[in-house]
């Protein structure tokens, strides 16, 4: 799964000490998961045109070596509806502290999960999934196991799930598609094993999954130090 394009964006990277998001999302679409479109622009034209290319309405984030939690530092915009809403967002995000560029992409829908994983000094590769979000941090609402993952473990993992009854539909909402979601622990966990030598931790967060398919929507991988 870790090809040589997905090596050099680990090697390029370790320069800033993580891998900024447009990188980790081209990382993650080379080993095959899904992605939304996206384009790295640096100029304001640049901006509104990758807008128009993608589709109204459209996500952006600030791109900056700097600013590792964009959310906190008011580097992300959703539901932008046009042109002028664009340009706003862009003059504003142009004065963060390390700006190269901004990050344009589709706005999906689909429930917040999390996909995540660390290298425990004692146990190896972790992962965790569950229900992400903002939310988080607060309801800590997840399941983790040893990695690899297998299909019997990623099963009990769903299972471990307090919300888990969500994820299969509840009281007439519309559920995910849970074999998408299992399938993309165990591809997940199998990759962070790959990578174990280069990497602390990734965060993806949210996933977006729907009753068609998980789409990785925000992606944070954290290098290993030197």
């Amino acid at each position: 799964m870790l090809n040589e394009t997905a090596a050099a964006i680990l090697k390029e990277s370790k320069k800033y000490g993580w891998v900024l998001e447009p990188d980790a999302k081209r990382l993650f679409a080379e080993a095959g998961f899904d992605v939304p479109r996206f384009e790295w622009v640096r100029t304001e034209e640049e901006t509104v045109a990758a807008g128009e290319r993608i589709g109204w309405p459209v996500v952006a984030k600030v791109v900056s070596p700097d600013i590792v939690h964009k959310s906190d530092a008011g580097g992300v915009a959703v539901g932008i509806e046009g042109p002028e809403a664009m340009r706003e967002v862009f003059g504003r995000f142009k004065g963060i502290e390390g700006f190269e560029g901004v990050l344009v992409e589709e706005m999906l829908p689909g429930m917040e999960l999390i996909v995540g994983g660390k290298i425990d000094q004692q146990f190896g590769a972790v992962v965790i999934a569950g229900m992400g979000g903002v939310g988080v941090e607060i309801y800590k609402d997840t399941a983790i196991r040893m990695a690899p993952v297998t299909g019997d473990i990623v099963e009990s993992m769903i299972d471990d799930i307090r919300a888990g009854s969500m994820l299969r539909g509840y009281r007439g909402a519309a559920g995910v598609n849970i074999g998408e979601f299992k399938k993309l622990i165990v591809e997940f966990s199998t990759l962070i094993v790959e990578m174990a030598g280069e990497i602390e931790s990734v965060d993806l967060n949210p996933v977006l999954c729907t009753e068609e398919k998980c789409v990785i929507a925000d992606a944070r991988i954290i290098l290993k130090k030197k």
